[in-house]
């Protein structure tokens, strides 16, 4: 009634800070699981390769199984993620609900892996199942092993019945998704320095094309990777991909009455980095470095995700996180490999057991029965006719000896002891001729 039609209304909000507090626990979660899944993925892997017996529980036998990733994995492994991104952007209505189903089976498997070495040092439950012929339960597993299995089975049950539920779902979505990074970070391996630059070289070009580069070739100037992960706005569905750590903003914002914003750091930028960090630990065991390059990966992992952070508050956009991780902790591993003057070894891997030369050849004098001195000849010619004459045999520095060994081991001393016996029987004055050919017959069997 007093302005008549020009009556205009405008929305007010405060404004929000540049940087959150729940990018501290982002960055302590990514940083954490890189750490421990570098840490536990090559202490295993080393182990492993020293570890000569078998265990008996067939779970924990597929528990210790790797995979060692080739170039050619690596190029299909990038070709599948281009055209999973490009379907996702075109189709996301219908492919987030597999996306979802396969997180969640991986994610139980995962937080199975992560809780089997605690409860295998529960003592209970140890008996096993009944004798059977399902599928699965065939191999007796241990009821303790069982009921783990379903207690895994249960939380991704009810994360992805309750997976629209902002309040507290996020938080099993970030420990699922932990337990899944350190599952990946323990069974796939990194065999080279090479692999590793490899690996992260073209992820580096695949991220920053998906968020800087394809804004020019889309319709709505939006980036693929932004809008994937972030989920299309006009998605009839409403459903977030899982595949990122996710925590809500912290600040007393007034737009969290209407859509609870939150921070997100794809598992992408977690696990390729996490690869060279374990890497670099299985490196620091075998060349006995005192875990400098796992200590320096891990610190420049770090460093990368905050100057993540910083340009991600400058720009006020979202940020290929790979743009600063790999450029991070590839040059400080290249550095420290280049201080120590072990770039070779560090590049092809063969610093490792199984590429490590064969053990040197000792020589070492055999334990022949001593000569009786004659009286008639000085000392101090005998004593350089032994020097001339030196018996010698080679001896190979070996591991722990087989049974076969220490069989033929035991027959040589007992001809040795023969040999010394029957000098002790001999009168004195025998002619040194025939000792000595006793003494090179029982290094003969030595030898053979």
């Amino acid at each position: 009634q007093s302005f008549g039609s020009s009556v205009k209304g405008a929305m007010y909000a405060p404004n929000e800070p540049v940087l959150d507090y729940n990018m501290v626990i982002i960055f302590v979660m990514a940083v954490g699981t890189v750490a421990i899944g570098g840490y536990w993925a090559g202490s295993r892997d080393v182990k492993k390769r020293y570890m000569k017996h078998k265990r008996d529980d067939g779970a924990e036998k597929h528990d210790d199984e790797t995979v060692d990733v080739t170039p050619i994995m690596i190029c299909v492994f990038v070709v599948m993620c281009c055209s999973m991104l490009v379907l996702l952007y075109f189709f996301y209505d219908h492919l987030v609900y597999v996306i979802i189903g396969i997180f969640c089976l991986a994610a139980s498997i995962g937080l199975y892996s992560c809780l089997s070495p605690f409860v295998r040092r529960f003592p209970l439950g140890k008996c096993r199942i009944p004798d059977n012929n399902l599928p699965y339960f065939h191999k007796r597993p241990q009821v303790r092993m069982l009921l783990l299995a379903v207690f895994c089975i249960s939380v991704s049950v009810v994360w992805g019945v309750f997976r629209n539920e902002d309040q507290w779902a996020w938080v099993l979505q970030d420990a699922l998704g932990i337990a899944f990074c350190l599952y990946m970070l323990k069974t796939i391996r990194l065999p080279t320095f090479k692999g590793c630059t490899l690996l992260l070289m073209v992820l580096f070009v695949y991220d920053v094309f998906f968020v800087f580069i394809t804004p020019f070739l889309t319709k709505t100037g939006e980036s693929i990777m932004v809008e994937v992960a972030a989920g299309p706005s006009d998605s009839a569905t409403h459903e977030k991909l899982p595949m990122v750590l996710k925590v809500p903003r912290l600040n007393s914002s007034p737009l969290a009455l209407c859509d609870r914003p939150f921070s997100l750091l794809g598992f992408g930028d977690i696990l390729v980095p996490g690869l060279l960090v374990a890497y670099c630990h299985r490196f620091d065991i075998q060349v006995q470095s005192s875990r400098v390059y796992f200590v320096s990966c891990t610190i420049a992992y770090g460093i990368g995700l905050l100057v993540t952070f910083v340009a991600l508050a400058l720009m006020q956009m979202g940020q290929p996180a790979l743009l600063y991780l790999v450029p991070c902790t590839l040059l400080t591993s290249f550095a420290v490999a280049l201080w120590r003057k072990e770039l070779a070894m560090f590049w092809t891997g063969s610093g490792f057991a199984k590429d490590l030369p064969q053990p040197p050849l000792v020589i070492a004098p055999v334990n022949c029965p001593e000569l009786p001195k004659d009286s008639n000849v000085p000392a101090s010619e005998q004593d350089t006719e032994q020097m001339t004459n030196p018996t010698l045999h080679v001896k190979e520095l070996r591991g722990p000896t087989t049974a076969a060994e220490e069989l033929a081991d035991t027959d040589t001393k007992m001809d040795q002891s023969e040999v010394s016996l029957a000098q002790s029987e001999e009168p004195d004055g025998e002619n040194k001729d025939d000792l000595e050919s006793k003494c090179l017959n029982a290094e003969q069997k030595q030898l053979e």
